[in-house]
């Protein structure tokens, strides 16, 4: 599986963002999808995550604590792509967001758990 994410930039806090993540494969459907982020000096850090589409768990959401009610994550199966909507960003959301797979049906928050990472894109929330 071979992940692209895109749609990161600049923006004023309060703003809104949608990143995308492209992924290649036919196998889309049956891994859990997640969003994590990592900032200058800081851990990579879990924000969100759908379950696979095929299991008793499908499509079943996970958010880290600071963007519920702010994140949504979602995914498209025919499309082989999962997005994050972010809404009302403030400047501790900038940092670098990587997507990432996990075989098996229930999203992993530990990063080391994930199978395939893509290449990250920048979001900047100025204040």
């Amino acid at each position: 599986v071979q992940l692209q994410a895109s749609g990161g930039g600049l923006v004023q806090a309060g703003g809104s963002l949608r990143l995308s993540c492209a992924a290649s494969g036919r196998t889309f459907s049956s891994y859990a999808m997640g969003w994590f982020r990592q900032a200058p000096g800081k851990e990579r850090q879990f924000v969100a995550g759908v379950n696979d589409a095929v299991s008793w768990s499908v499509g079943e959401t996970h958010y880290e604590d600071s963007v519920k009610e702010r994140f949504t994550i979602s995914r498209d199966n025919a499309k082989n792509t999962v997005y994050l909507q972010m809404n009302s960003l403030k400047p501790e959301d900038t940092a670098v967001h990587y997507c990432a797979a996990a075989r098996g049906m229930v999203v992993p928050t530990i990063a080391s758990e994930y199978d395939y990472w893509g290449p990250g894109t920048q979001v900047t929330v100025s204040s």
